[in-house]
């Protein structure tokens, strides 16, 4: 265990039920208090605190995969879009650049940046999301 949960995460350590994607640099994860059900995390393998840190050769990798977990959300999740996003130290609470993409629907209710989150109850209703979305993900 390291002191950073992401690398965790993308080490196998915790979380595997959370995973939809993973490959050599890049890891996706359902979010623990999602914005939305399905609210997505997409992180770099390598412990890269902020945005601006990030090695050009990781941004083709990350971008593509946030780009195809944002065609999961409408192709295969059922959005009518998705919202992406991400914060560099303010309101970062785990220190390790992450990308949100949040599905989202018209009539949703979010507005501006003071958002609602909601749980995955009862817990297995977490594994029956990360299913979903790991789905949409390998259909796009």
């Amino acid at each position: 265990m390291s002191d950073c949960r992401f690398c965790d995460i993308a080490a196998g350590e915790v979380g595997g039920d959370s995973v939809v994607y993973s490959d050599a640099d890049v890891v996706a994860f359902l979010d623990h208090r999602p914005v939305f059900k399905g609210h997505t995390l997409v992180i770099p393998r390598r412990h890269v605190v902020t945005f601006p840190e990030l090695p050009d050769e990781l941004l083709v990798p990350l971008f593509s995969v946030a780009r195809r977990v944002a065609a999961a959300m409408e192709g295969g999740f059922g959005a009518d879009g998705s919202f992406i996003g991400q914060n560099n130290r303010i309101s970062q609470s785990v220190a390790h650049l992450h990308f949100h993409v949040i599905p989202r629907h018209k009539k949703d209710g979010l507005r501006g940046f003071f958002w609602p989150r909601e749980k995955y109850e009862p817990p297995e209703e977490e594994a029956e999301y990360a299913a979903r979305v790991r789905a949409a993900i390998e259909a796009v």
